[in-house]
Formats: structure tokens, sequence, C-alpha cells
């Protein structure tokens, strides 16, 4: 358990400022009066500026998995491509199969991406109506180049793309609009750095007309009817209330910081921090990058540990002296580290995790 804010490094949940820990302490409202209307209505243009779309986007009191689902169920109507660089584009690729899609994967080692030249040859071998992939696969770190696989995606006709940005929303540029992302999701407990319990994305409305067409979308996790209840500034179901109010409170934060930009950057220079760390220090600890330099996540990076090191042994060795960071993900659980360098954290915070991480290994 840490001790004060600032030492608590995982890939998510990520560490929760206390000002926005305090919103949830808020009173309740009625879910259908005016003060939600007036909520809701109030986040629209900031999640606009985060999403970077003119669209309305939707948020469900539910895990970013559900809205995977969501993804799924609106935006597929027989067959996907799944793009499998790690942990979590197998898990868009399982739960299209759960949802009854024919299922095509194209995967690749990790801590590498698929790249575009390998997407364009996969479309063009297999019929299918939409994509998945993940932006920042938070189990390798590693950094899918979305832009330049989106405009392969676009070169077929009628083809949905559906992009987990769970570990890349708020924390590095993800362009809904300019880019041409049909679905682009997120989840609260990561880069916006605010408790588990948010669901969020942003559509495009060629999604929302598909998702019209596609018989069965489910009645929870309908995107026509989030959509309907977001024209209106209303939730679908009885919302998480307190969750919305962390919410609001950290757009506002987000705007104070200097808007998503200035968030951005921030992250950005927390990613040259570890590189820089990693490049000056790194033979001697016998740490490497997963990822290759310009497939780096900004949000967290997975590092190779060498010499016999155990990252479960790391991990355990750092939370009694209050730090956490967070071993490799299934097969690469004791193989690797990874350092969540994401939502409210600072350089200063991070120098510091990182000079106790050196004693540690060395």
């Amino acid at each position: 358990m840490t001790t004060s804010f600032g030492r608590f490094f995982l890939p998510g949940p990520t560490e929760v400022h206390p000002e926005v820990l305090a919103a949830l302490a808020r009173p309740m409202i009625a879910h259908r009066g005016r003060a939600m209307t007036e909520l809701l209505g109030g986040m629209e243009a900031p999640l606009q500026s985060l999403f970077r779309t003119q669209g309305r986007p939707v948020i469900g009191t539910c895990s970013a998995t559900a809205f995977m689902e969501m993804a799924i169920r609106s935006g597929v109507r027989s067959r996907v491509l799944s793009l499998v660089a790690g942990a979590f584009g197998k898990r868009f690729a399982a739960i299209a199969q759960a949802c009854g899609r024919d299922v095509v994967t194209l995967e690749v080692a990790p801590g590498q991406t698929v790249e575009p030249d390998m997407l364009r040859d996969a479309l063009e071998r297999s019929d299918v109506d939409a994509v998945t992939l993940v932006h920042s696969e938070t189990s390798t770190g590693a950094l899918a180049p979305l832009e330049q696989l989106a405009e392969v995606v676009h070169e077929f006709d009628d083809v949905m793309l559906l992009v987990d940005a769970v570990t890349s929303m708020a924390g590095l540029p993800v362009e809904t609009d300019e880019w041409k992302l049909d679905f682009v999701l997120t989840g609260s407990q990561k880069a916006l750095a605010l408790p588990p319990g948010l669901a969020l994305a942003a559509h495009s409305e060629r999604m929302l007309e598909r998702a019209k067409t596609v018989p069965e979308r489910g009645g929870y996790l309908d995107l026509v009817a989030y959509a309907d209840a977001a024209e209106n500034h209303q939730p679908t179901n009885t919302p998480a209330i307190s969750l919305l109010y962390a919410l609001d409170t950290q757009l506002e934060r987000i705007t104070a910081e200097g808007g998503i930009e200035a968030r951005w950057n921030r992250h950005k220079a927390m990613l040259d921090t570890v590189g820089k760390w990693v490049d000056d220090r790194g033979e001697s600890l016998g740490l490497s990058y997963l990822p290759e330099k310009d497939r780096r996540s900004w949000t967290v990076s997975c590092l190779r540990l060498g010499g016999g090191q155990n990252g479960r042994e790391i991990q355990h060795t750092l939370a009694d002296q209050d730090w956490m960071i967070a071993s490799g993900y299934g097969q690469l659980k004791k193989t690797t580290i990874r350092i969540g360098h994401m939502g409210d954290h600072s350089v200063a915070e991070l120098q510091e995790l990182l000079k106790v991480l050196e004693e540690t290994i060395a």
C-alpha cells in the first residue's frame, strides 16, 4: 500500500489524484433529472476535445471490456479481422468469437506491431466487414501505427475500424475524426487517472448506421441506444453517479493543465525519461525495451530483464518500499517489468521511481 501520491506506477489502475477522489463524495442526484442533464451536457465539449471528434462521445458505467463487446455487437455483421500483438488484442478477438462472429487473426510476436503492408495483405486475402486493433498494447508496451493502419482500412469499402485506445486515450494523440476511426473506446482507470468503472467511446456516423442494420445488438450495450441517450444528455440506465462526478472534475483538471495537447506532451516527456534511463543504465542493469524505439507506447514501458532477474520479485521488492510497478503480463510475467507512466504523474516522480528501481536491480 502506497503512503503518498506519486509512487503508484501500475499500467492500470492508475493512481487517482486526491482532488478527483474528493469528487466521489458529492451527494447523489436524480439520474433522470435536470442535474444529470446539466452534468452530462457540461462534459460533452471536453469529451469531444479528449476524443478529437465533433461527434457525441458515449459513457457507460462498466469496464472498457464491455465497450469492446459493444464494438463487436454493433459494428461487425459477420466476419472480423483481429490484429493481435498481445493479450488485449487476443481479448478483442475472443470477444468477437463469443459474440458469434467469424474471426480471422493477424498475429505478431510480443513487442512487435502489425504494420500497414501486413494489414493490406491480410485484407486483400480476407473477406471481412470490420477490423479490431489495440492502439497501445498494455501487455507489451507496443504502440501500433494507428494513423497508417487506418489509411489502409479505408482503402477497402465498408470495413469498420474498431479501436481499443484504453492505454493511449488521454496519454498520446488519438485523432478520431482526422483518422476516420469508426469506433474508439477507452477506460477510466488508465491515462484518464480515474477510478475503474467507466467506459467511454466515440463513433463515426457510418458506424452508427452500420449498427442500425445489425440484428441482436443486445440490450445493455446497444450503441444505437447509447447514441440516442447522448443526444439528450441522458444515461441509458442508472449510472454510477459518483464516477461521473470524478470524470467531470478530471476533465476540468485537464483543461487547467493546458488542454489535451499539454497532457500528451507530459506523457511523451515521461516516455523520454524512461528511454534515456534505459539508454544510460540499461546495459549495466541488464535492461532493454521490448518494443522497438519508434513503436513504444507513451504510457507504459515494458522492459526485458537479464541476468536471471525475475519481474515478480522486483515488483515485490519495490512494493515493500511503497513503490508500485507491474511485472510482465502472461507469458512475459517473469522476464519483463512494466512501468505505467500515465495519468497525473510527473517526470520528477518518475525519476524518483527509476532511482529506486535502479538500486533494487543493481
